[in-house]
């Protein structure tokens, strides 16, 4: 764990320009540089490098924030990662936390895994490269099969002899020991206690993790030198650092393109993704023949939310595009799925095609997921109403497990639309699968005039900083595309406040107040007052952990937010702090932030009482569409529940109403 000293001193060394200049050629523009944005395929300079704030942006597609950002977003690091390699360079020593015994006995078991991994990798590129059965029969197999040298240098593939013991010997007689050899997989012991290559006679596959360590290996048979040997390929088994299900094979040659395509293809095996390299298709991963993970899809996710499924044309394939839909769907993925012509895959029509074409091919034949899987079981079921029925379970299936709304609704029409079916039949059945999915009571109202509906996506306490706990709180209105109302657009003016001018004092203009109090206090009070909290988690978090860490010595809110170690924090912090102009025209009165400092004693206290008064009429407008549920009105308890927590809400309403005056009036 790296100290918030250390990481002050990496923050403050890195200069930004510096940093990006190594990846983008900055051309300088007024007191800014500016660049074609490495993120996605930029025309014209739209990346802007702002020195003085240590901030970069790009214009067109959004990606940015500081300088640990976006080593992070290029290089694909973790958060830690980014500050070690930023610390390297400066020449900055890293202060972590010391490493108990037993942690440091794991960590150096670990990285002995990859070291003899490693060694074995150089071992097989070596075999194929140099040694004679390498040359003809390994390298004659993939030039063969029409495979360029520099893609068979560049995805590390080599061969192993027919020889039982080959590398076992080999690597014990360079030092490595047996325990690692065996952990790792690639021996296994006899009944003589022998060790045994599991690899042997085979073209080698090394399977490498995010930042390019070699986690496994895969073997395909090459039916020359091991006739009578039944599986077609072999895997390295699970070990202390290889889970399968949470390996992808290709995302390290493949994460940079994914950003930039911001669209990533799924393959089934390893020569589908080294055929598509080489025809110049790079974003592409395979799930190496194994049924999709929630794993797997959340390494997808970090890069992209758009998947396209590639499969064979055959029965097969159609119904492997199948498998796993609704977990993509579940994480809020953007599916579509192409079916190459029968009797090719990925791999032969790649090596028949070059990128334009190919890429041409998937753009007009991919279809999304739910007008194929609703013309395929069609076809399947043909007039069987038991069958038509079944197929619109499972179509009803898939669509409830979105998390989105707005997608959910577009399915649902599309899916009517091909069906023939009215939309309200759809939308009940979904709405019917999402309840019994959740198949939990409605929570009992909890100190919050905005209290509950498990749809918030928060746990009922959040770790803060330091482990400290997060106040629970949960919310009527739905979590999802609430982002455009008016208390959504308060609460982040607030939360940008507070994160500029959060230590500023307030004077008591009251007369309630013995003392002056300071913005996050204020704020903080504000809403406990009216047993109110922030209705997205990030900024509640943000808070909370202002408040926590308010009297510590040289805290900054600005500064500590912008280099959070949680990516969504620092992101958020850093976007919100980058907008100086944010406030200028609110209610036509303020002018820039810059000016902003002198009046926060007017402005913070109105931001409250409007957004206050939003939130309560947005909670009123869904509380009194859940009292409309027939559901409800015939269970007096939960109906009870609302009513209460419907008049409290109204209540809070008209004392809000009198201090904001006649700006407002009172719904009827």
């Amino acid at each position: 764990m790296i100290d918030q000293l250390t990481i002050d001193r990496i923050v403050d060394a890195a200069q930004i320009v510096d940093v990006v200049s190594d990846f983008v050629t900055l051309r300088k523009r007024g007191v800014n540089y500016v660049g074609l944005c490495p993120f996605h395929d930029d025309k014209t300079p739209s990346f802007y490098v702002s020195p003085a704030k240590g901030l970069c942006k790009c214009f067109a597609c959004g990606k940015g924030g500081n300088v640990v950002h976006f080593v992070m977003e290029h290089e694909q690091m973790s958060y830690p990662d980014a500050l070690r390699y930023l610390a390297k360079r400066y020449g900055i020593e890293i202060k972590e936390r010391e490493l108990s015994t037993e942690e440091k006995q794991l960590q150096s078991q670990r990285e002995s895994l990859f070291v003899v991994n490693g060694f074995a990798r150089d071992y097989f590129r070596d075999i194929l490269k140099n040694h004679v059965d390498g040359q003809s029969i390994g390298m004659a197999y993939w030039r063969g099969r029409g495979f360029r040298d520099d893609i068979i240098e560049k995805f590390q593939i080599g061969y192993s002899t027919d020889h039982h013991e080959g590398l076992a010997k080999a690597a014990i007689q360079k030092g490595y020991k047996a325990e690692f050899l065996l952990k790792t997989g690639l021996c296994y012991e006899t009944e003589d206690h022998r060790l045994r290559d599991r690899f042997w006679g085979r073209a080698i596959f090394p399977v490498h993790t995010l930042s390019g360590k070699v986690v496994a290996f895969g073997g395909r048979v090459l039916s020359e030198a091991t006739k009578g040997v039944k599986a077609k390929y072999v895997n390295s088994p699970e070990s202390e650092i290889y889970h399968k299900s949470n390996e992808l094979y290709g995302i390290y040659f493949a994460k940079q393109a994914i950003v930039k395509q911001d669209r990533c293809y799924l393959v089934e095996g390893y020569t589908d993704v080294i055929s598509m390299h080489q025809a110049g298709v790079e974003n592409v991963v395979a799930s190496s023949g194994t049924a999709l993970t929630t794993g797997q899809i959340k390494l997808i996710h970090r890069f992209s939310n758009n998947i396209t499924l590639l499969y064979d044309g055959d029965a097969a394939g159609i119904h492997a595009s199948l498998r796993g839909v609704d977990m993509l769907l579940e994480e809020g993925m953007n599916i579509k799925v192409c079916l190459l012509p029968d009797g090719e895959d990925p791999d032969s029509f790649a090596r028949k095609h070059n990128a334009s074409e190919l890429q041409e091919f998937i753009r007009s034949h991919e279809t999304d997921f739910i007008r194929f899987k609703t013309n395929l079981l069609l076809d399947e079921v043909g007039r069987d109403p038991i069958k038509r029925a079944e197929l619109i379970k499972e179509l009803v299936q898939s669509i409830a497990v979105i998390p989105e709304a707005i997608m959910r609704d577009v399915y649902i029409k599309e899916c009517a639309q091909l069906l023939h079916l009215e939309d309200k039949l759809l939308v009940s059945e979904v709405a019917k699968r999402r309840e019994a999915e959740a198949n939990k009571p409605l929570p009992k109202p909890v100190a919050s005039p905005a209290a509950s509906q498990p749809a918030l996506d928060v746990p009922s306490q959040t770790p803060g900083e330091n482990g400290e706990q997060a106040e629970a709180y949960v919310s009527y209105i739905p979590k999802e595309g609430r982002e455009g109302e008016t208390f959504y657009k308060y609460e982040r003016l607030i939360l940008q406040m507070v994160l500029r001018y959060g230590n500023a004092m307030l004077p008591d203009v009251t007369g309630e107040r013995e003392n002056p109090i300071s913005v996050i206090e204020y704020v903080d009070f504000e809403l406990k007052e009216d047993e109110l909290a922030f209705y997205n988690p990030v900024h509640r978090r943000i808070l909370s952990e202002a408040v926590a860490h308010l009297s510590d010595a040289h805290f900054v809110p600005e500064r500590y937010f912008t280099a959070h170690p949680d990516s969504d924090v620092s992101r958020l912090s850093t976007d919100l702090v980058s907008d100086r102009y944010q406030l200028s025209r609110y209610h036509g009165k303020y002018q820039k932030i810059e000016t902003d400092e002198e009046r926060l004693n007017e402005l913070i206290p109105r931001l409250l009482i409007d957004y206050k008064y939003a939130i309560v009429c947005e909670e009123l407008k869904h509380l009194g569409t859940a009292l409309l549920d027939p559901a409800v009105a015939h269970d007096d308890e939960r109906c009870n529940t609302l009513m209460k927590r419907y008049n409290e809400l109204r209540g809070v309403q008209s004392l809000m109403a009198k201090r904001l005056g006649d700006r407002v009036v009172l719904p009827s």
